[in-house]
């Protein structure tokens, strides 16, 4: 939940834009991969930026959120280059009354069709989170971390609990800023209803949820910064744990102790240790 004085669309696009560009830096959105979305419910002016209007159906009615808007990136676009021209990647929804439909706005040098064909997804999780917990801003990043997609490969890191007590075992700030630790999807089609319900039921409970041999989504309703954060910090344990193995997992990690000890002093509840 954000408070006033609210951010302008040119510091919410700035933002999407070194979200982007972090995620780039760590490897997380090779090529056209991975795709951002903010919902905001305020009123915000839109046309300065985005001058061209047409209306589109939505992948789900969302009544509750007629007049939310939704800055989302276009399909086949690349989350490096949102920072230098984010208006030719990312699309603003203002979602019209009944929820069914939404005015799509575009600047004139856009350079997709359509938005991420993820949006779907998106549009499901901003939905539940907004209904449940009544925020007025809500942002998700779909990425494709090297690190934490290998791991989803291998069994053993399939069992959600072995995969939590592994990767937040190696920084204290893992646990600090993941505590519910992370969720795991065994693998379905991309952009399918049924990815979309199982992300929606995994990020009531997690701030970040692995999609197996895919990626993850993050979200956070302070900024799309701070979803970011959750995938580099996810993405961090997966790359010590990855190391570990090479060297014939001769580290030890913290140990359930130590993290309970950390736990206690910082004030965070968790369950996984």
């Amino acid at each position: 939940m954000l408070t006033p004085p609210y951010p302008e669309l040119n510091d919410l696009l700035t933002m999407m834009g070194e979200a982007g560009h972090r995620l780039s830096e760590i490897e997380a959105t090779e090529g056209a991969a991975g795709n951002l979305s903010v919902c905001l419910r305020w009123p915000i002016e839109l046309r300065s930026r985005f001058p061209l209007v047409e209306t589109i159906p939505l992948p789900q009615p969302v009544p509750e959120l007629a007049g939310a808007t939704f800055l989302v990136t276009g399909s086949g676009r690349r989350l490096r280059e949102l920072k230098d021209e984010p208006t030719a990647s990312i699309a603003a929804l203002l979602v019209e009354e009944g929820g069914q439909t939404a005015k799509l706005h575009t600047a004139y040098g856009r350079r997709f069709e359509r938005v991420t064909s993820e949006f779907n997804s998106h549009l499901a999780v901003h939905y539940d989170q907004i209904l449940r917990s009544g925020t007025n801003f809500h942002a998700l990043i779909h990425a494709q971390p090297p690190y934490l997609v290998f791991l989803s490969h291998v069994p053993r890191y399939q069992e959600v609990n072995y995969l939590n007590r592994h990767l937040l075992r190696w920084q204290p700030e893992t646990i600090i800023n993941l505590p519910e630790g992370i969720g795991f999807i065994p693998f379905k089609l991309p952009g399918s209803p049924d990815l979309m319900a199982a992300n929606v039921e995994s990020l009531r409970t997690h701030r970040i949820v692995i999609w197996a041999k895919h990626g993850v989504m993050a979200r956070s309703d302070i900024s799309v910064k701070r979803a970011a954060d959750r995938v580099e910090y996810a993405e961090t344990g997966a790359k010590y744990e990855y190391h570990n193995l090479t060297v014939g997992e001769i580290g030890e990690g913290l140990t359930p102790e130590e993290i309970r000890a950390i736990c206690t002093a910082f004030n965070v509840q968790q369950n996984i240790f």
